[in-house]
């Protein structure tokens, strides 16, 4: 059958499904699973037939939607956080993992641009992190502790300053990709030519480990769940410019609605870094050095596991239940 005559075949069908899905019309949990069927059947067949048309996108969307909203329906509300971190973002996480992809490459770029920026330009630290910053850095590194701005006030104090101010960082990240995604990618830009000159900065004064030793205990989940929150950005942004065969305004909404699960569920590991820098950072160069790797380590391998590797370890269990359509 041509794909011409297959979409207008079915057409009405798919329309009623959107319906079940994105309308106001309820259908309990067995309709949906009917419906569910019948995608997959159709589904199954423009995947053999039209490997390449945007055919196969729209009914894979369709069926990972419908997927999504039988599994809500069914879980009593006790598990609906288990299921949100145990299936639903690691379903998102694979299913979008290009703009994960992306988000790294612009971060390592903007970090080494900062880098190679600060070794060229003296002033580029002063700069972006203002002239009283780069004083006290310095006169912390002469009385010989370079990290001891994370000293300063209280445990709690500190945690709950940093970690809210870490929130609302992370929140800009993923809604400024409203801006087609120029937003989030001016955030990203900045934040890593911060990180990159900052990091220069302490490896010319010649105290490059106990920096490694103070931002990275609780940089490894702060600064990565920065990057997976500018990879939601991207993700809103692409869904304003790139609507494929919906029109651009369901496009937008599935973009925001997919691209802030992605945000809230960096939430823990965002509070969980904070926590770090309030209560543990400050000690950093009074730990032993194994204690420290340990920690940094620990805390990168958790994180880049949960966004990494369990997407692809959850997605293909699901197939192999036949649970879930292939998400590519």
């Amino acid at each position: 059958m041509r794909e011409v005559a297959f979409i207008k075949q079915n057409k009405e069908k798919w329309l009623e499904f959107e319906q079940a899905i994105f309308g106001k019309a309820k259908k309990n949990p067995d309709e949906m699973a009917g419906l569910y069927i019948h995608l997959i059947n159709d589904l199954s067949y423009a995947q053999s037939y039209y490997p390449k048309s945007k055919t196969v996108v729209y009914l894979n969307y369709l069926a990972s939607q419908i997927y999504q909203k039988i599994y809500k329906t069914k879980r009593q509300e006790g598990n609906r956080i288990v299921y949100f971190f145990s299936e639903e973002i690691p379903l998102l996480m694979y299913q979008y993992r290009r703009y994960v992809l992306y988000a790294f490459i612009l971060f390592f770029l903007f970090v080494g641009m900062g880098v190679l920026s600060a070794k060229y330009d003296d002033d580029l630290a002063r700069l972006i992190m203002g002239d009283e910053y780069v004083n006290q850095t310095l006169e912390n590194i002469k009385g010989g502790d370079p990290v001891a701005v994370y000293k300063s006030g209280s445990n709690w104090g500190s945690f709950i300053g940093i970690t809210m101010n870490n929130l609302r960082v992370g929140a800009i990240c993923f809604l400024f990709g409203i801006f087609g995604g120029v937003g989030t990618f001016y955030i990203l830009l900045r934040n890593c030519m911060m990180l990159g000159s900052f990091q220069y900065f302490f490896y010319k004064e010649g105290v490059f480990w106990e920096s490694v030793q103070g931002i990275w205990l609780h940089g490894s989940m702060e600064i990565f769940a920065i990057v997976i929150e500018s990879a939601a950005g991207l993700l809103l942004g692409a869904s304003i410019l790139f609507p494929k065969t919906y029109s651009r305004f369901t496009s937008f909404k599935m973009g925001m609605k997919n691209g802030l699960k992605i945000y809230l569920s960096t939430i823990p590991f965002t509070i969980a870094a904070g926590f770090i820098e309030g209560f543990v950072t400050r000690y950093s160069l009074e730990m032993p050095n194994w204690l420290n790797v340990f920690i940094i380590l620990f805390t990168l391998s958790l994180i880049s596991f949960y966004y990494l590797i369990f997407p692809s370890m959850v997605t293909k269990k699901l197939k192999t239940q036949n649970t879930v359509p292939s998400l590519d």
